[in-house]
């Protein structure tokens, strides 16, 4: 019952409350990304939602414009500090994690979850092997079971694994106890990137700067 009615009646009460105090963060920390460099306040990403749609993720923009994509040996968008495509505000929304704050829109949309897997990329389907794909039975998260016990440590592969394990044991009580986990994570700013990643690849610019973000 939790998992197929509460859950979505939780996510929008909850989106709602918060939509007024994002205004704040909108007009604040989109301000600053505008006038930095004059570019676009958001970075809309297609990602990979439930049941395989495809969906527009929101994020604050934390990347100099048409920034190359630079992805790991796994597939996954590589993430450091010292990542030069970041401009000066985009470390900070990176380590406080405001830039995935415009999520809201998502849920209230029904796009996301507050809690569930990260959504992967839409070529990333392909890559599924075994019972992967169960990932998307669920609506992503706007933070999830990785995200609260592992940030950025772990693999790709691994965080979808991880990811079936919630899946498995979805209940109200996981996902208080994921919320609270990631509070505090976020708080500690806890390994909030990637700590290493050998021959990573640079594919082409893009254009529209999409395919790039995390």
């Amino acid at each position: 019952m939790y998992k197929n009615f509460f859950k979505r009646i939780f996510d929008l009460i909850l989106a709602l409350l918060a939509l007024p105090f994002w205004f704040i963060i909108l007009v604040i920390v989109g301000s600053i990304i505008y006038f930095q460099d004059k570019g676009s306040i958001f970075y809309n990403a297609p990602r990979l939602g439930k049941d395989g749609k495809v969906f527009k993720m929101y994020k604050f923009r934390s990347m100099k414009m048409n920034a190359p994509d630079l992805r790991n040996d796994d597939g996954s968008t590589f993430n450091a500090e010292d990542d030069p495509r970041l401009t000066r505000i985009g470390k900070f929304i990176r380590k406080t994690s405001l830039d995935e704050t415009p999520q809201l829109l998502n849920i209230i949309k029904g796009d996301m979850s507050i809690i569930g897997p990260r959504p992967d990329l839409p070529e990333h389907r392909e890559l599924y092997e075994g019972n992967e794909e169960r990932k998307l039975e669920i609506r992503p998260g706007v933070t999830g079971y990785n995200q609260a016990y592992f940030r950025n440590t772990v693999p790709w592969k691994e965080r979808i694994q991880n990811d079936i394990y919630y899946i498995d044991h979805l209940s109200w009580w996981l996902d208080i106890k994921i919320f609270f986990k990631t509070a505090i994570s976020v708080l500690k700013r806890e390994d909030v990137y990637v700590v290493q990643s050998s021959d990573n690849k640079v594919s082409s610019e893009s254009n529209n700067n999409s395919n790039v973000e995390l």
